[in-house]
């Protein structure tokens, strides 16, 4: 359904239409893969190849060793460590995953469904959990270790390379600029988000919890996917809020 003359969809407006469009959604998105799932893969694999060209040498990263940048970078950082910033940076590392990122990937989704616009919850969702997807995956292939240099106020347990944060702040942050690119606010979205996505990356430096490399890699690594799958989902000639 849409808007008389100005071709919008309208949005649901009970818990059944809701409903009716998240199905409508995920009936979408399942074509759409039938019919693209094999060139999405395509670029999946393919982000290996940057991966392993930013990692330079595999065996360095299996052995946990660092970068040439990596211990400079994390030292001159935490010789910044003060009360103010300890509290600023754990906020900030929150924010940039389970407390921010995560919800917000989850509401965005739901309210491009609820508003029937597929197109962009489709591209929405594929970037998000492929960005997911790609992380978990380098994690376990490349196996490095955390930074130890001091014991992290707020320690990780989990790999190190590629930083999750990082790619999961970016991969939100270029979803929502991309949807706003042609639109008036193309520029507000992307200075708040290259604003966000610079203070995730530093607070997991400054927490010590990840390389400098590891946090490169991710933006690397996100934002070539997030910008694959826009480039795949909106072709030829499509942009993001015009009607099908």
């Amino acid at each position: 359904m849409s808007n008389a003359g100005t071709g919008r969809p309208t949005p649901p407006r009970t818990p059944a239409e809701a409903r009716q469009a998240i199905r409508q959604e995920a009936r979408f998105g399942a074509a759409f893969l039938r019919v693209h799932g094999w060139r999405l893969l395509l670029v999946f694999v393919g982000l290996a190849l940057p991966l392993w060209a930013f990692g330079a040498l595999v065996e360095d990263l299996h052995e946990g060793e660092a970068f040439f940048f990596d211990e400079p970078i994390l030292r001159f950082s935490h010789d910044m460590a003060s009360a103010g910033f300890d509290h600023a940076f754990v906020a900030m590392s929150a924010l940039g995953y389970a407390w921010g990122v995560v919800p917000v990937d989850v509401l965005l989704v739901l309210a491009l469904a609820w508003r029937r616009r597929f197109r962009e919850g489709l591209f929405a969702g594929i970037a998000i959990v492929g960005s997911l997807l790609l992380n978990v995956t380098a994690k376990h292939v490349f196996a490095r270790a955390r930074p130890d240099l001091w014991t992290s106020i707020a320690p990780e347990s989990t790999y190190s390379f590629p930083s999750g944060h990082a790619m999961g702040s970016i991969t939100l942050a270029w979803v929502v600029v991309l949807l706003c690119w042609h639109t008036r606010w193309r520029w507000p979205a992307t200075g708040a988000a290259v604003v966000f996505t610079g203070l995730v990356g530093l607070s997991r430096v400054y927490l010590g919890v990840h390389y400098p490399s590891d946090v490169l890699a991710g933006w690397a690594a996100a934002s070539t996917w997030t910008v694959g799958v826009y480039l795949l989902v909106f072709r030829a000639g499509a942009r993001p809020w015009r009607p099908a």
